[in-house]
């Protein structure tokens, strides 16, 4: 187990919590613990805020529970979590040192508004930062959600001094699977963390799906929890309630809350993409120099001080915002916005971004900054933000799956961008969406974005059911 002085620096630095970075680096282990543990490592899989967070975009809002969707639905068994989550809470001793007691967990197994059942988990633990009160970690699990996209198995990110030499993995819903759910959750609930996920992964360029794929995913979500696909007039309605909760829901989640209506105005844009598939202008990034080398590592270390490396990361959470940064730098104090950090020819780490007092761009080296402050200033991007990780999360090689869970093809997420460039066109000239069966992993062509998949015949001679298909790519 880490210091307990390496949370409170940690919560120093980016300006949260103890208790909310305890829980950070609780939560990597725990889903080190599901992912290493035989019965749950092909059939839990992760999605929800937290899988944003731990999996895709480190500098992201921090979470408090763990949501699993899970392929077998009799782990929904009160005897069974108690068993499995002993043998997890153990495994997590050992390697750490942080205590999950076995008596202070719980189960809630019920009937779901669908008629099936699910489970809400309560899990204890003692980790560094001592407290009376053990603090616990919510399990949202289901098994009856309706999976679009074959999941992709993911490095869990954990920013800690006692992350294992060879990383954490999960399996996971596919980016696409992700967003969708966002946006389905934001129709049907309204809530600001809805808001601020759906708007952060539009604002992700590089990273967003085609819109049709992505009007797939939410259709069959949408229509699985029996609710129309929204639109910008359904939450007009809730603009009101959701400026009311923005600082009471999420403030607690992020070093610095970013202004509720630099969220807000950007759905236009997003439902426009949605219907018709035409995304903002990207604006350019800034130009490389001779010698550049744009730093955009998903796990970024430094070859500078602990200070300089803090710093950065504070600067990283204020791009991914679209909020300006206080940059104290050789005695004084610039507020900019922050765009690219780069190694030079000579070997110094720069930052390239444009000083709003004096209205130009600055580049400022790393190691001579001294001080850096997130404001609750948005600005609106002049060049391309490259301080966060470049296109799709790189997807760990895993064994082929059982049962309905074969090996399937990558989503359009987690495709090289050079397959992605090669799409040939048909010869009709008109788009075709690729489904395959779960099961027996054939592929169906259709020139409607239609999952549902008839009864056919498999590779063995039998029939694989009637059954609803995960999309694999679209064909121009």
């Amino acid at each position: 187990m880490i210091d307990r002085r390496e949370i409170l620096d940690t919560a120093s630095r980016m300006s949260l919590t103890p208790h909310v970075v305890e829980k950070d680096y609780v939560l990597g282990w725990m889903l080190a613990g599901i992912s290493a543990h035989p019965a749950l490592r092909e059939s839990w899989l992760f999605k929800g805020g937290t899988c944003l967070k731990k999996c895709f975009f480190e500098t992201y809002r921090f979470s408090e529970d763990l949501d699993f969707t899970l392929t077998d639905a009799s782990h929904l068994d009160d005897e069974f979590l108690n068993a499995t989550f002993r043998e997890i809470g153990e495994w997590i001793y050992e390697r750490t040192g942080i205590e999950v007691p076995a008596n202070l967990q719980s189960f809630d197994i019920y009937t779901n508004p669908r008629g099936t059942v699910s489970c809400q988990g309560k899990v204890s633990y003692r980790g560094p930062v001592a407290s009376r009160d053990l603090p616990r970690i919510k399990l949202d699990l289901t098994a009856d959600e309706r999976i679009v996209l074959a999941p992709v198995r993911v490095s869990v990110f954990h920013p800690y001094s006692d992350a294992p030499d060879d990383g954490m993995d999960v399996l996971a819903y596919a980016y696409e699977e992700l967003f969708g759910e966002k946006v389905r959750a934001l129709a049907e609930r309204t809530r600001p963390r809805d808001l601020y996920d759906v708007v952060n992964l539009f604002r992700n360029a590089e990273a967003r799906p085609h819109a049709a794929v992505m009007l797939d995913v939410l259709r069959q979500k949408c229509e699985f929890k029996g609710i129309a696909v929204p639109v910008l007039t359904d939450l007009e309605p809730h603009r009101g309630e959701l400026e009311n909760l923005w600082q009471n829901m999420l403030a607690h989640q992020l070093p610095t809350l970013p202004p509720y209506e630099s969220f807000w105005d950007e759905l236009p844009a997003f439902f426009d993409w949605l219907a018709g598939g035409v995304a903002p202008v990207a604006p350019a990034a800034y130009v490389i120099s001779a010698g550049e080398t744009v730093l955009r590592q998903r796990d970024l270390r430094l070859p500078v001080s602990g200070q300089a490396q803090s710093l950065v990361e504070i600067i990283r959470f204020a791009a991914g915002n679209r909020l300006l940064v206080e940059l104290d730098y050789q005695g004084s104090t610039r507020r900019i916005e922050p765009y690219s950090l780069r190694s030079t020819r000579d070997g110094n780490i720069v930052l390239h971004a444009w000083n709003t007092d004096r209205n130009e761009h600055r580049s400022y080296r790393v190691d001579r900054m001294q001080g850096a402050r997130v404001t609750n200033i948005a600005f609106t991007p002049r060049y391309a933000v490259e301080l966060s990780p470049q296109g799709p999360v790189q997807v760990t090689q895993t064994a082929a799956r059982s049962e309905a869970y074969l090996v399937r093809a990558p989503s359009a997420m987690t495709r090289s961008p050079s397959r992605m460039s090669a799409r040939r066109k048909t010869s009709s000239g008109k788009p075709v969406h690729i489904y395959q069966c779960p099961l027996c992993n054939k592929k169906f062509r259709r020139q409607q974005l239609d999952s549902h998949l008839n009864p056919h015949k498999n590779e063995w001679g039998g029939q694989c059911s009637g059954r609803t298909g995960y999309f694999v790519e679209t064909k121009y």
